[in-house]
């Protein structure tokens, strides 16, 4: 590696700057954290938590006043049993209580505003510190270590850009890779493209750059990997896909090393709280970043799930004292994963599972999520039919949905029948479709794409919930009855 040094003529060993000490002082500390015992780390967790609460609960007013409704004091929290019981902030709250979220101290550092692209129907604000970007930072070069990256390749990324050059598709050049990197090593340089584009612009300008690493969703990675497969393209110098921001397609692994011949590693983050867990470098298991964030996953009682059960993802930014998250519920879904055998004793997910609004809800109050990708790596899936390019699937009604497909050609009778037998299998239910032929299928905003998205109206999905729940207190009713009758 090609470190960075302030003085002339002493490189070896270098002298970085003060910004680039800080961030190698806490790549240290991280170095050695992360292999401590997860009894360690809960315990440093559990300290830096309460710490927060305190801070929260007597310079925060959103704080302040739901934890005192709820019967909260400086003092409460002393187990885990009085933490699960503090109210979960939901993104509803996030957006409505903005300025009343925020520390009437101020401390940290320069705070800085940042806004999600609204992927959910309104954009949500919040507010961070030095402390948080430098985290960011460091986190992120943990992970280029982790995965042995070499520093003076090329970084290509396809994402969400802002400004338009002379022809009207965006793109930006930069020297180095970034802010996790620029004061302490020398690297490579990092090219990017607006994921507006279309794919062959994609894929021409992939091979014009010929890039070492390649950052993008995992949607485009797809149709790259598709795209390019059927026009011959290659990219001779690849060394890894590095995917963020969408769920991970299963068969997105499988298509990546038959085509291209590198590994897919995923990370998981948001933009409210920043990083949440990264893949491990030993396994395709999640570590969450226990340094930074505090990550509960829940069942429907509010407590937390075992390893091999999914709930629903909670979680607290340890070292945001502008505007603290607690027990913020961020809307994803994911799954416990055992001790890795890497030998880290970071928290484990096994895999992100999917997001709150991308969850099905049945005619019978069930809910589940209709993987449908689940089945593209034995081929039996929308796209696994030959002529369907992409697709997405929207549930319109509780035993309806529409699917929308980019096709070469429109399907036949039986290819038609073969796309309703799979949305049925997929949604556990006979399902009726609607099948729709598109041109193109548009993105949200900040270029996310999603497979599935439930268009259901709330009162709606209240309603057969409602149901679920009370064919389930009839059914314990009778069971407990006919148990006494015998």
């Amino acid at each position: 590696m090609d470190f960075l040094s302030i003085i002339p003529g002493v490189d070896w060993p270098a002298l970085p700057n003060a910004r680039g000490c800080q961030l190698l002082a806490l790549q240290f500390q991280l170095d050695r954290s992360q292999w401590l015992p997860a009894v360690e780390i809960e315990r440093q967790q559990a300290r830096l938590a309460e710490r927060l609460y305190r801070h929260a609960i007597l310079h925060v007013p959103y704080y302040r006043a739901t934890y005192a409704a709820a019967g909260f004091r400086p003092g409460s929290i002393r187990s885990i049993d009085d933490w699960l019981r503090l109210p979960i902030l939901r993104r509803g709250d996030l957006q409505a209580r903005f300025e009343d979220l925020q520390c009437r101290v101020k401390e940290h550092g320069e705070v800085s505003l940042s806004m999600t692209t609204g992927s959910s129907g309104m954009p949500t604000r919040t507010v961070g510190t030095a402390v948080t970007r430098i985290l960011w930072h460091a986190l992120t070069l943990r992970h280029h270590l982790w995965n042995n990256r070499d520093f003076s390749g090329k970084l290509a990324t396809i994402r969400a850009l802002r400004e338009r050059d002379k022809t009207g598709r965006i793109e930006e050049r930069e020297p180095s890779w970034g802010s996790a990197t620029a004061d302490i090593l020398r690297t490579g340089p990092l090219v990017a493209l607006d994921i507006h584009t279309s794919v062959d612009e994609q894929a021409a300008w992939l091979v014009r750059e010929d890039p070492d690493y390649l950052l993008t969703y995992p949607s485009i990675a797809v149709e790259l990997i598709q795209y390019m497969d059927r026009n011959g393209l290659r990219l001779p110098r690849l060394r890894e896909l590095r995917t963020f921001g969408e769920l991970l397609d299963p068969r997105l692994r499988e298509l990546c090393q038959r085509n291209w011949g590198v590994p897919v590693v995923d990370g998981y983050s948001s933009q409210e709280v920043g990083y949440i867990a990264q893949q491990c470098p030993e396994t395709e298991q999640y570590h969450v970043q226990a340094e930074s964030v505090l990550v509960e996953v829940l069942d429907d009682e509010g407590r937390p799930c075992q390893p091999g059960a999914t709930g629903r993802v909670v979680v607290t930014t340890l070292h945001n004292f502008a505007m603290p998250l607690i027990r913020y519920e961020i809307g994803d879904y994911a799954e416990v994963g055992d001790k890795c055998p890497c030998g880290r004793g970071l928290p484990v997910l096994r895999r992100i599972v999917g997001r709150q609004r991308n969850l099905a809800v049945l005619p019978d109050g069930r809910t589940v999520w209709p993987c449908l990708s689940d089945r593209l790596t034995s081929g039996a899936s929308l796209s696994g039919l030959p002529p369907i390019r992409q697709y997405q699937v929207t549930q319109i009604e509780p035993d309806a949905v529409e699917v929308k497909a980019v096709a070469a050609r429109p399907l036949t009778e039986v290819e038609e029948d073969g796309v309703r037998a799979l949305v049925a299998d997929a949604f556990g239910w006979p399902m009726r479709v609607e099948l729709k032929y598109v041109e193109r299928i548009e993105r949200g905003p900040g270029g996310k794409f999603e497979e599935y998205r439930c268009h259901l109206a709330p009162d709606v999905v209240d309603r057969l919930q409602r149901l679920r729940k009370s064919n389930h207190e009839r059914t314990a009713v009778l069971s407990g009855a006919s148990q006494a009758a015998g």
